[in-house]
Order: C-alpha cells, then structure tokens, then sequence
C-alpha cells in the first residue's frame, strides 16, 4: 500500500498577539463558517473565539513565524465531529489547519487565517495485548506516547523529541531511535482511523487523503537501553568528526546515533546523543565518542521513557525559525566540512542582524538498509538505499529576515548537496524527508516517481479537492 503524510501539525512557545488583525477581512470573511460548525457540533466539541485562552492555545505554534490568526478555532471530541466540520468546510470553501501535537515551522501547514482544528482532544491511549498495537489519538505526543508504554515491557517506533505529536511524525514517514532495527514509523502501522473528505470515517491504511483521528502502531519489545548526551567544546570537533566518520563503518542494528552541530561565534560546537537498545552497548561501538574530553554527560543505563525526556535542543531565546534538510548517503570528510563551514558562514552573516539568531543542525547516520523494513510508500520513493536526512534549523527573532533565512537554507543545502555529489554519491535528486522540506520544496524532490500515483489517489478520494482547503504539501 502507498502511504502518504496528510497532516502535519505544530505547537508553540510564545504566544501571539492578534488583536490587531481581528478587523481584518479574511477573519471576518470566515464568521458564518465559525457560526455553521458551532451550531452543528456535539457536547463533546467546542468552538472557541479570538480573546480566549483555548483560542490561544490552539492557534499557536513552534515558531511566531508558522503561526496565524484563524477566525475561530475548534476542538472535535469525536470522529463524527469531525465529519460534520470537514463537510461544513468543503462546502463553504473555508480554508482550514489540522494541529496535532505541533512541531512544523512551516508557515500555513498547520496554521489558517480560517478555520484551526486542534486535534487535542484525541488524547486517547490505549495498549491492545492481544493484538500487540498500540492506539494513539492523533492529538498525542510522544512523550505521553512512551510513558503510556513505559512498564509494559514494549514499545513503538516513533519520535525522538519531547512534545512533538505522533500525527506529524508518522504522517512524514519517521525516524525514530530503533530505526536501524525496525525501520520508519510507517512501516510499524498496523492501521489508522480517518475521515475522508467527503465526511466518510473509515479504517485503513495510509493511502487516503483526510484527517487521522487514531494511529494504530506494532509494537516491539523493550528493555532498557544504554545511552544518553555527550557534550563537546569547540576544540574537540576535529576528534568528533573522526568518531562519526569511524561509526558509520560499524553496523549494529541496536546502535543509533545523532550528532547535533551549533554555531558560536567561537566556532561550531557539537555533542554525541547515543543510544543503545540494551542494558550494556557491544564492546566500542561508541569508544571513538566516549574517549572525546566532555564538558557534560549523562551516559547510562536507564529505562527507554527516562532517556527520552532527558533530550531537548529549544532555544529558549527564539521565537521565528526555518527548517531545511538535505539528503547525503555519508557523511564523508568533505560532506563533514562543507556541514561545518555552511554552519559558521550563516552564523556569522545573518547572526550579524539579528542577535538572537542561531543555526543547528543533526548528523543522523543509518545503517543502509534502514528502509528494507516496510512496503513501498509514498516516503521514500526508493528504498533501494539509505538517505541520512540532515536537519538544518535556522531560528531567529527579526521577522524581516524570513526571505533572508529561507534563501540562506537553500544555500546551505545546495552546498552540502554539492559536496556530496563530488564525493560520488548519488544525491543531486536524492528525496527529502517531508518533516524537514521548506513549504515550497517541489513534490518531486519528495516523492519522486510515486508523484503520478499520489495524484490518482487524489483525485479519487478529494475530487472536490476539500483538503487543498488546508496547509501542507499540495497533491
């Protein structure tokens, strides 16, 4: 079955002010809409209006710059709720977002000046036994995922941030920690819960367009695991670089690895996240990181839910950001250096206007077959080999800066892109991974020659094109 990410989501840390924008045309344009659903709803839903808390806290996001000020936002507490508010939107022609747990900074995907959805009240978690899946509400994250699972003895593939939502991540195709073992998030479904556009609520795979209510995940067993985060000085780049060239030659399925790189004025600055799914890792599988001087660290045997909460990479001080990512097969020395230098010239050139501004990025080396483990789908086009995905995040303060930052993102891309290829690897076309691509990233650099097949299910299943009513990557 082709499966395909429909719904992206977001959450915030900074509040916004829209007052001023309640006068505005398209708030107002969109009141009747507002009026429909709440006269149309049940008990177990709510509508709310701008200049309420819950309003406030469905519209925002991750980053200022991903979020918008909706006419009204809303809360179905029901599939059948949301039946009813997709079909009163389809037949409006009212934009609308779908928020789930809410990480994507792109601006639009999860954020409307129509209609907002948040899905918090599918909140549901429940542990099937006899079955050995594990149902997750859409509006869950993941770190209210885990601790559901955390004495269960088991546990699912999934994300590898506090506080991002399950339907964004899975929706993208996900990378998870045990990944190397299992595969992708979506090639560890059992099944999921939508409603299509046409209001129709149904099971099934992920080859429909609507909006998941439920995730259904395999689950796998779990015991403790072994690892944590290593913190490096500046100085100490050049032994790191040579501790990931070195890893990447291992293969150990229960080994997992993310590098993070920051920029200082001083100069780029790393850490080692390692993760081994066993009490003790196998004998120097990480030596090359643990013999590096460290200024932190919290390396030790521990429960899968405790390491988890233990990671966190926000900047407190920021309050815009961009994400971009690039796809390389290695990362060669070359592909190391063009990473660090594109990190320190964006440092210094867009850090020079804006005080607050920041670039940090993760190494995610796989083994390569890591996409051997799932049927075809719609990410990645071809699982023929492994692509290392490559976040790079930019985050800032000055919003006129955001054609600047989105610009410099592509560059900083494009050249590691280039290093790559010099290298030999065969990248120049290589997919992006759907979580990490700028809103306008072309849907053939996503889903290459799966795009024709995702237009027929489009076109089967929306042809009324309601869900080009929302954000996200338009089919």
């Amino acid at each position: 079955m082709l499966s395909t990410a429909f719904l992206v989501v977001a959450f915030s840390l900074v509040p916004i002010s829209h007052a001023s924008i309640l006068t505005a045309t398209p708030f107002w344009r969109y009141q009747s809409t507002c009026r429909s659903i709440a006269n149309a709803i049940f008990n177990s839903s709510q509508l709310f209006y701008p200049n309420s808390t819950q309003y406030d806290a469905d519209i925002e996001h991750a980053g200022v710059s991903s979020s918008q000020v909706s006419a009204c936002s809303v809360e179905p507490g029901s599939t059948a709720d949301v039946s009813i508010i997709l079909r009163i939107l389809g037949s409006t022609r009212t934009p609308f977002a779908v928020k789930g747990g809410g990480h994507a900074f792109n601006p639009g995907f999860s954020s409307t000046t129509g209609v907002q959805i948040s899905m918090t009240r599918f909140s549901n978690i429940e542990l099937n036994n006899a079955t050995c899946t594990f149902d997750a509400g859409s509006g869950v994250t993941w770190d209210q995922a885990f601790a559901a699972l955390d004495s269960s003895g088991l546990n699912i593939v999934g994300g590898r941030k506090p506080t991002v939502g399950v339907a964004g991540l899975t929706l993208g195709g996900g990378y998870g920690f045990t990944s190397n073992q299992y595969g992708l998030t979506i090639d560890n479904m059992a099944g999921y819960e939508l409603v299509l556009p046409n209001g129709t609520i149904t099971n099934g795979g992920g080859n429909n367009f609507g909006i998941v209510t439920k995730f259904t995940y395999k689950t796998v067993p779990q015991g403790q695991v072994w690892g944590g985060t290593l913190n490096y000085s500046v100085d100490q780049l050049d032994l790191v670089k040579e501790a990931v060239l070195k890893f990447q030659q291992k293969n150990d399925t229960k080994a997992a690895l993310n590098v993070p790189v920051n920029y200082t004025p001083a100069g780029a600055i790393s850490a080692a996240l390692v993760f081994y799914n066993a009490p003790t890792p196998a004998p120097g599988i990480f030596d090359d990181f643990l013999a590096i001087p460290t200024n932190q660290s919290d390396i030790k045997t521990r429960s899968f839910v405790d390491m988890f909460n233990s990671l966190s990479f926000i900047n407190p001080n920021t309050v815009r950001g961009r994400v971009n990512g690039v796809s390389v097969m290695q990362y060669s020395p070359s592909v190391f250096d063009a990473i660090v230098n594109q990190t320190l010239f964006w440092g210094g050139k867009i850090g020079a206007l804006d005080p607050n501004f920041t670039v940090g990025l993760t190494l995610e080396p796989f083994l390569g077959d890591v996409f051997s483990h799932g049927p075809a789908s719609a990410y990645p086009p071809d699982r023929s080999h492994a692509l290392f995905p490559t976040g790079v995040s930019f985050e800032y303060s000055n919003a006129s800066l955001d054609d600047t930052v989105s610009n410099g993102l592509r560059s900083f891309s494009d050249a590691v892109t280039a290093a790559a290829v010099a290298d030999g690897q065969n990248v120049s076309h290589a997919a992006g991974y759907p979580n990490y691509a700028l809103s306008d990233t072309p849907l053939e650099e996503i889903y290459g020659a799966n795009l024709p097949r995702l237009h027929g299910i489009k076109k089967a299943v929306d042809p009324e094109n309601v869900m080009g009513l929302a954000g996200g990557f338009k089919i």
